[in-house]
């Protein structure tokens, strides 16, 4: 048995086929990608990696194994997929997953050939454990799937109050013991009417403790996961990671596998992205030249995909009479709440939390009322892309300035 002192679940305990996976180079890799991406460059402590979060949500599996009575090779799936569940994440985290599945296909959580090869692949048949379930554990596939990636998973009990803790934001806090202990399968009528089938909910009482995951993610959102600085970075990361398979022999499958450390080196090291990267290690970011809100942004650009998004940006470069590489436009996915479909057990009736809590609805306008579209740009040619960027979206300009300020906190350096 191996033992871990985690700054947020104090002693870990490994054993069995854990055990033999944390030193297999898949795991090990995730000491080097941080959890956050670029939030560090707006909160400085916030430097933990995947590796910690990976530890942490072993651990609740375990303890949610533990409390729902599952032993034997059904717990050691579930543990293995709980260690390996981010095995596939590339270089920060999620910031540059569209990126690499354009050319791949495939997201963080497809894992099936990485748990197939390698030491990771001999270690899992060596416990006579077949890569491929462990994988569909990982896509949250089938019944035990919902505990590693589903509404109660585990996988956000450990990232909401770790990304609190390392932030020093308040907002991520949550009884994590509370809801392992609550956890229970209970069979529910399928959505097609097909039948029921067991779920994954929480047990009789506890509509505040599945509020609580909700709330903690809603407060998180715009503080840190959406914070402008912690985007623009991103966006500067996410360019150049695209001009990297442009002008280079990087393909998409190797920029998959590279830590954060191999991409920023391949970034320095390639002329037309040198300085881009320049930008990010000396958090000489761009501006905000735009940050509009939700209702002020014409369908046609909520809608707009890659290509539609690249065509918007050369427009707006050109009325705004400066170089392509001046512009990058930012369109945030659609607002979504998935915790909201949470069930719950009421009254011995097992519902959806969107069903049962009148705190749905308000997080869910909140949500809308936090979602921003960006538009950056060199601080020297933020106001004319500013403009520019209006008129080609088809935003109101006078209501443009005032967004923008409203988003810029006037206190704490790091805030700049």
């Amino acid at each position: 048995m191996i033992t871990i002192k985690d700054t947020v679940h104090d002693h870990i305990e490994i054993d069995g086929v854990a055990a033999d996976l944390v030193d297999t180079p898949a795991v090990q890799r995730l000491r080097h990608v941080k959890q956050l991406g670029t939030v560090q460059l707006v909160y400085p402590s916030a430097n933990h990696t995947r590796f910690e979060h990976s530890l942490g949500v072993y651990h609740l599996a375990r303890q949610a194994l533990d409390h729902l009575d599952i032993g034997g090779s059904r717990a050691e799936r579930i543990e293995a997929a709980a260690l390996l569940h981010d095995v596939g994440h590339g270089p920060f985290s999620h910031n540059i997953e569209a990126l690499t599945h354009r050319h791949t296909g495939k997201y963080h959580d497809d894992v099936d050939e990485l748990l197939h090869e390698g030491e990771v692949g001999a270690v899992l048949r060596d416990h006579d454990l077949d890569p491929s379930r462990i994988a569909e554990l990982v896509a949250g596939e089938g019944t035990y799937g919902a505990l590693i990636s589903g509404e109660l998973d585990v996988d956000r009990m450990d990232y909401l109050v770790r990304d609190a803790y390392h932030t020093g934001v308040p907002y991520g806090t949550i009884d994590t013991g509370r809801f392992v202990r609550e956890l229970t399968f209970t069979d529910v009528d399928g959505d097609d009417a097909t039948g029921s089938t067991p779920a994954l909910v929480l047990d009789e009482g506890n509509v505040q403790t599945a509020e609580s995951l909700l709330l903690a993610r809603a407060l998180m959102n715009p503080v840190v996961y959406t914070h402008h600085v912690a985007r623009i970075s991103k966006a500067i990361l996410r360019r150049a990671a695209s001009e990297l398979l442009s002008a280079s022999e990087t393909t998409a499958t190797e920029l998959r596998r590279m830590d954060d450390h191999d991409l920023l080196s391949a970034l320095r090291g390639c002329g037309e992205t040198a300085e881009l990267c320049r930008r990010y290690d000396e958090r000489d970011l761009y501006k905000l030249a735009v940050w509009a809100e939700y209702d002020d942004v014409p369908e046609r650009v909520h809608e707009a995909d890659h290509d539609a998004e690249r065509a918007l940006e050369r427009e707006i470069a050109s009325e705004a009479d400066v170089d392509r590489d001046s512009v990058i436009l930012d369109v945030p996915p659609e607002p979504s709440m998935r915790e909201s479909t949470a069930r719950v057990t009421v009254s011995g009736e097992v519902r959806r939390l969107e069903r049962q809590s009148p705190l749905v609805s308000a997080l869910r306008t909140a949500q809308r009322n936090q979602w921003r579209l960006g538009v950056y740009a060199p601080d020297a040619d933020t106001d004319r892309v500013g403009r520019a960027a209006a008129a080609v979206l088809g935003l109101d300009p006078d209501g443009l300035v005032s967004a923008v300020r409203k988003a810029m906190p006037t206190t704490l350096d790091e805030f700049e």
